[in-house]
């Protein structure tokens, strides 16, 4: 009896609108449908950093916690270096600075594109692309015609900002000398690199009334937003 209902407990689970919603994703021809969808916005890849900018620059509780975020990471950066500065060589900082500062954060660039993508992935995106663009000082993911619908985009924007400073804020405190120094400065650099993903987020944030979906034409490089009327 038991069984029975756990099992019939399970099943109602399954049928809820809002796994139908995660299972049953839309395909970028649903959203042709002028009777559910509208397109509010286009944006080609060449215009990313505008778009960044502009967006960087919406007032919003959203952006207000991401600029006080790297606030409070600089801080811990300043406060780290003070307390090592009297025990270790001017070389030496040197050093470990430009590992912070330079050679941690090339080498986190494909670990955070790698979790920008493991989302997509776990929902069933296959056509999964990463790209750069130099001129701009970007990279990017991207699924190839995927409807992406607005939890997973917000899923797929901060995982790895949440994910890495984390990371980074424990081993700060617990690794020794003039790593503690590399790895403060790494983590507020990377907070910065996560400018364009909050950018992002705020398009989101400033239009939260309205439920988005988006997909991207990696071939034409450009980004579509549709909102479900």
């Amino acid at each position: 009896m038991r069984k029975s209902n756990a099992s019939g407990f399970a099943f109602s689970i399954f049928k809820s609108k809002f796994v139908k919603s995660v299972i049953m994703a839309l395909e970028v021809e649903d959203l042709d449908n002028q009777d559910r969808f509208r397109q509010i916005m286009e944006i080609s890849y060449h215009d990313l950093v505008q778009f960044i900018i502009d967006y960087l620059k919406k007032r919003s509780g959203l952006i207000i916690f991401y600029w006080s975020v790297c606030l409070v990471f600089l801080t811990i950066a300043v406060i780290t270096i003070i307390n090592i500065s009297g025990y270790y060589t001017l070389r030496k900082i040197i050093f470990h600075s430009a590992i912070g500062f330079i050679i941690l954060p090339i080498i986190s660039i494909p670990v955070h594109e790698l979790l920008h993508l493991i989302p997509y992935f776990i929902s069933g995106a296959r056509k999964l692309r990463v790209g750069m663009d130099l001129k701009q000082w970007l990279f990017y993911v991207t699924a190839h015609r995927y409807v992406t619908p607005p939890v997973q985009f917000i899923a797929v924007a901060v995982i790895p900002f949440f994910m890495i400073s984390l990371s980074l804020i424990l081993l700060t405190f617990f690794l020794p000398g003039l790593w503690k120094w590399s790895l403060s400065v790494f983590l507020f650099v990377h907070a910065t690199m996560c400018a364009g993903d909050f950018a992002l987020l705020n398009f989101y944030f400033v239009n939260r009334e309205k439920k988005i979906y988006t997909w991207d034409d990696a071939d034409k490089k450009m980004a579509y937003f549709y909102e479900e009327i």
